[in-house]
């Protein structure tokens, strides 16, 4: 049994009475349940289930999500490092199916590191339009751009910025946006039992004056008829009803709408507000007593007032002559040309989401699909662009089966044999899925696997 801090014990008593409450404790006795989902832009779960020898069961709120044993252990499986599926805690699957992104739609994850919302916004949206995932600490947003990457998205921007400059920059823009806000993380304690000695009562009243700032910023950013999606993965009605009972009388042009509940997912308790709003039921309440995963809680709202909007501008594609080594190396090796806006960050090649707009002075980590390096008189591929693409897009390939042993020396940075005379760079695929680039030359392949990204130690 988990030792729960008592004053949250208590207060969950309050909240709840005594037999729920009795129920909601005893899932710390449980296990947990462990999830992943589906890249939906690189396979169908029906293929999943098919080609991974994993002991894999629907999760019925998300169609792409399964549970997994934890002895599959698929974080090992080079599948993974191929971008075929994100671990996710089965509960966190539901938000990003709350907004529901569409298509070329302009979305904002205003809190997305790590990247398990923006990942599944991105597929949801079938790689087009644009999302903006941001997150204002510098490391987590490293580590959500590696995620981005993983996940082959070409529709992601993934900037470095505090909401409130993004409002400046962003007014009226948004089509829909994510918050899925920093919280207390009494919904994570059986995930990460490190969360309960952070826990007060002060650190909840932070977090709720903290996420109340942050509503406000995505008000600014939301256009006219745009849709919000609120999340947290706390219990905390004052970060929960009560946050959204105050933003809704903040702005009376606000209204909550209803988010579609099944398989033990609950309403929101209206009775937890200051208002006792009758509308707060239509938020939604997942908790472990009640269905497989953890806790979260989401709210959508649709804005009905007008919005200033600022004019933005179109970002300009590099010019034709500047791309030469790079059009050279697309002839070689991929089937063919790529078009849309190309940008250089420095010797950085990116082609930008479509209708992306300039970025300015914005501290951007990733600006769309990260095409490669301009060298001197050579353009040298990055690994996102292994990632991003199917396998039938590139000129020569070298086949590895996830049977076999050839991939974890391939992860392990490791040269390979080759049978044929390919020559040039040449991508690497694991049951026919890209797993990153290596260049052949003489009978072998050298390995282009990013350093960082490598295993270390025993095979």
């Amino acid at each position: 049994m988990f030792e729960l801090p008592e004053a949250f014990r208590n207060k969950m008593i309050a909240l709840m009475g005594s037999e729920e409450a009795g129920a909601f404790f005893e899932t710390y006795n449980q296990d947990r349940a462990f999830g992943l989902r589906v890249n939906s832009l690189k396979l169908s779960p029906a293929k999943l289930l098919e080609c991974a020898p994993f002991h894999l069961e629907p999760i019925p709120f998300c169609q792409e999500g399964f549970y997994y044993q934890n002895s599959d252990a698929p974080g090992q499986h080079p599948y993974h490092q191929a971008g075929l599926y994100y671990i996710q805690e089965p509960s966190a699957m539901f938000v990003a199916k709350a907004l529901d992104p569409k298509p070329g739609e302009c979305v904002l994850d205003l809190c997305a590191a790590p990247g398990g919302k923006s990942t599944q916004l991105a597929a949801t949206m079938g790689n087009t339009g644009l999302l903006i995932s941001n997150e204002p600490y510098p490391k987590r947003a490293r580590a959500l751009s590696e995620n981005v990457e993983r996940m082959g998205l070409k529709n992601t921007v993934v900037t470095n910025e505090m909401p409130e400059r993004l409002a400046h920059y962003f007014p009226g823009y948004f089509d829909k946006i994510l918050v899925d806000a920093p919280c207390s993380g009494e919904g994570m304690f059986r995930k990460d039992p490190e969360a309960m000695h952070y826990w007060s009562p002060e650190h909840v009243a932070e977090c709720a004056a903290l996420q109340a700032q942050i509503l406000e910023q995505a008000y600014v950013m939301l256009r006219s008829e745009g849709i919000l999606v609120y999340s947290t993965c706390t219990f905390s009605p004052e970060e929960d009803e009560r946050m959204i009972d105050s933003f809704l009388e903040k702005h009376p042009d606000l209204e909550l709408l209803p988010i579609e509940k099944k398989a033990g997912v609950s309403n929101g308790r209206p009775q937890w507000s200051e208002s006792e709003n009758p509308d707060l039921s239509k938020t939604a309440r997942l908790w472990p007593h009640r269905l497989l995963g953890e806790g979260h809680f989401a709210a959508k709202i649709v804005k009905h007032g007008s919005a200033s909007v600022r004019k933005q501008t179109a970002a300009p594609s590099v010019k034709e002559n500047l791309l030469k080594d790079y059009r050279m190396f697309e002839q070689q090796a991929l089937q063919r040309p790529l078009n849309g806006i190309f940008h250089f960050i420095g010797n950085q090649l990116f082609l930008l989401p479509d209708d992306c707009p300039d970025l300015g002075r914005l501290k951007i980590v990733r600006a769309g699909l990260h095409l490669g390096e301009q060298k001197k008189n050579r353009f040298e591929p990055n690994h996102s662009l292994a990632l991003a693409l199917p396998a039938d897009a590139f000129q020569y390939q070298c086949p590895l089966v996830s049977s076999g042993e050839d991939w974890n020396r391939y992860l392990h940075g490791e040269t390979l044999p080759l049978d044929n005379a390919l020559k040039g760079w040449t991508v690497v695929t694991i049951d026919g899925f890209p797993l990153g680039w290596g260049k052949a030359s003489g009978g072998i392949l050298k390995n282009s696997y990013p350093k960082g990204l490598r295993r270390r130690g025993i095979k």
